[in-house]
């Protein structure tokens, strides 16, 4: 036990620790604004999960992840899966979306499921996967593997999940070596499309732009109205702020009305005042009250610890001398990042708005256990990364 404390990274579970008492004081803040009183302790809630996180955490950190991770990737895979069809046939709709099954959200199980079965896939040391990683066909199973749970979390529809997936797999494969000169072809066009698509809405949103052409280049857009309407903001934030430009506004406004130091815990009076819209303060838009209460001085406090978390997790994967441990760390960190730099961007204008939680800070108990079981493995890499079995 004693070699084991050694290896521990106690600089991770610093951060995350921190992390979950920030969220806790900003769920605190966020949910006094709401007028319902079942808000007012969603904070205690939030402990609680924490605590049963935690407990998942350490018992994750110091078995050998090997041993679990070999054995039970796919298993969760195809029960993950399961859970991403019955959420669509007998799930609940909240918002507009159909995410809820029972008391769990399975879109976040399937994240942690899938980059655990990546790993156990792309990074085991046998011949024929080794043969098979450079080529197409190492490529297509991933897509596959990847594809078909992302497929079911578009027709949620959760496009925001989606986003952070992608590019935790595409991170795990490029590091795999799993057709890297293809890959990053793919990439290429991936980004040229988006390019492209922005180019298209804005044709057919800017202003004196003909309603015959704009309808058209709606209709051949792969978007949703409601994904179309978020681009518009993000191009356009300054064209309807009555409207559908009204969340980014009183995004910007609480968080540029924080200053240097903050109105102080409890104080924004933005979010109190209820120009933030409440569905989302607790979630989505969390960073907007805690930017407003702490200022700047809190804010860059709040990304020096997600700082070092990620840089906590890049160093566990580089110090790994197995495939599958240095696989899982780069795929669940990459996933972290995409979810801190989406909700923050979007909160300032820099992405289009999607619905995202921002790791430990935003209320939410599936996303929460979820990150602290990933971050559990990653710890259980760090701790095993000297042994062989």
């Amino acid at each position: 036990m004693l070699a084991k404390l050694k290896r521990f990274d106690w600089l991770m579970f610093a951060a995350m620790l921190a992390l979950i008492a920030v969220g806790t004081v900003s769920i605190w803040s966020a949910g006094n604004a709401r007028s319902e009183a079942l808000f007012h302790g969603m904070w205690r809630s939030n402990l609680v999960t924490a605590a049963v996180g935690l407990v998942l955490y350490l018992v994750l950190a110091f078995a050998d992840y090997r041993r679990y991770l070999g054995a039970l990737a796919i298993p969760a895979y195809a029960v993950a899966v399961a859970f991403l069809v019955a959420v669509l046939a007998v799930g609940s709709t909240v918002y507009g979306g159909r995410r809820w099954l029972w008391f769990f959200q399975p879109s976040e199980i399937s994240k942690l499921c899938v980059i655990a079965l990546l790993a156990s896939l792309f990074g085991s040391g046998g011949e024929r996967m080794a043969a098979l990683r450079p080529t197409f066909r190492g490529f297509a199973l991933a897509a596959v593997l990847v594809g078909v749970p992302a497929m079911l979390i578009l027709a949620e529809p959760d496009l925001g999940t989606t986003l952070t997936l992608v590019p935790a797999a595409l991170a795990m494969l490029l590091v795999a070596g799993v057709w890297r000169r293809g890959l990053v072809t793919l990439v290429a066009l991936g980004g040229i499309a988006a390019l492209a698509m922005l180019g298209a809405v804005y044709e057919a949103e800017k202003p004196g732009a003909s309603p015959e052409r704009s309808e058209l280049i709606r209709r051949m857009l792969p978007l949703r109205p409601h994904q179309l309407r978020r681009v518009k903001v993000f191009l356009f934030p300054e064209a309807d702020l009555t409207d559908a430009g009204y969340n980014l506004r009183q995004a910007k406004i609480s968080i540029g009305s924080g200053g240097f130091s903050g109105k102080g815990i409890g104080r924004g009076e933005t979010n109190h005042l209820k120009y933030l819209p409440q569905a989302i303060s607790m979630n989505d838009f969390i960073f907007c009250v805690y930017a407003e209460e702490t200022g700047f001085v809190g804010s860059s406090a709040l990304l020096a610890l997600f700082g070092l978390l990620l840089l906590s997790g890049c160093r566990v994967a580089f110090v790994s001398s197995d495939g599958r441990g240095r696989l899982f760390a780069v795929g669940f960190t990459t996933l972290v990042f995409a979810h801190v730099y989406v909700n923050i961007a979007m909160s300032i204008g820099l992405v289009p708005i999607t619905g995202l939680p921002l790791p430990f800070i935003s209320s939410g108990r599936t996303f929460l256990v979820t990150v602290m079981c990933g971050l559990g493995i990653i710890q259980s890499v760090s701790i095993h990364r000297e042994k062989t079995i």
